[in-house]
């Protein structure tokens, strides 16, 4: 059964000043089955990312549906969700992980990892315990805990990310080039992680430029060029 269904998603952008529109993705369809791993390659601007955005609403899509099977609402198209049921998905069912670290001012990376579980009611101390495995399984120094996360590198907030999302083990997760800024040795740290969660039957799509790392985890692989699927 497919927890995710796009049809003829198109995304434009207007510039404004320059009274021009930029065609990022064009009549994208595809589905995406329960517990399949969906992988979507090619160059830099061609519109990879915009996808993934517009299945998290960051960027709301110029034309086509983007069909969701929730949990909690059924199916339903993210392209017409309310505010407050993307907040909802977001927070319970949809994860996001980014190559840019975006964290609350004051919140130091361990309380980042525990306020994803947090909002899902998760117990205090269970929160911490579990905040505190994850990031020692990405190997994110413990000293670096207690700091706010403006200080750290690349490759370290990535990291961060990777744990505030996976912590969650959310039920449709969205991967935003997830290794970009990181070493091998950590790289198949996450490679591992994502087959512990696909054996569990979550879902994913993720973009990447890193064609080795998805060889036995992506089920299919899509190329986009020029904004289309090949």
């Amino acid at each position: 059964m497919a927890i995710l269904s796009i049809e003829h998603l198109s995304k434009e952008f207007y510039i404004h000043n320059a009274q021009k529109r930029i065609r990022s993705c064009q009549d994208i369809t595809l589905r995406l089955q329960e517990g399949e791993f969906i992988g979507i390659v090619g160059l830099s601007g061609a519109g990879k990312s915009t996808i993934l955005k517009c299945i998290h609403r960051t960027y709301l899509a110029t034309t086509g549906s983007i069909v969701y099977d929730s949990l909690a609402f059924g199916p339903i198209d993210l392209t017409q969700a309310t505010e407050r049921e993307i907040l909802y998905l977001r927070r319970n069912e949809i994860g996001y992980v980014s190559q840019f670290l975006h964290v609350m001012p004051r919140t130091t990376a361990k309380e980042h990892v525990m306020n994803a579980l947090l909002e899902l009611g998760t117990d205090s101390a269970e929160a911490e315990a579990r905040a505190e495995e994850m990031l020692r399984y990405f190997r994110l120094p413990e000293n670096l805990w207690s700091l706010y996360p403006n200080t750290f590198s690349g490759g370290e907030r990535l990291r961060l990310n990777l744990a505030h999302t996976m912590v969650k083990q959310p039920r449709l997760m969205l991967l935003d080039e997830p290794t970009a800024s990181l070493d091998n040795k950590t790289k198949v740290l996450v490679k591992d992680m994502l087959m512990q969660l696909k054996e569990k039957g979550k879902s994913m799509v993720g973009i990447f430029h890193d064609l080795e790392f998805m060889d036995g985890l992506c089920d299919k692989v899509f190329n986009i060029s020029e904004g289309t699927l090949q």
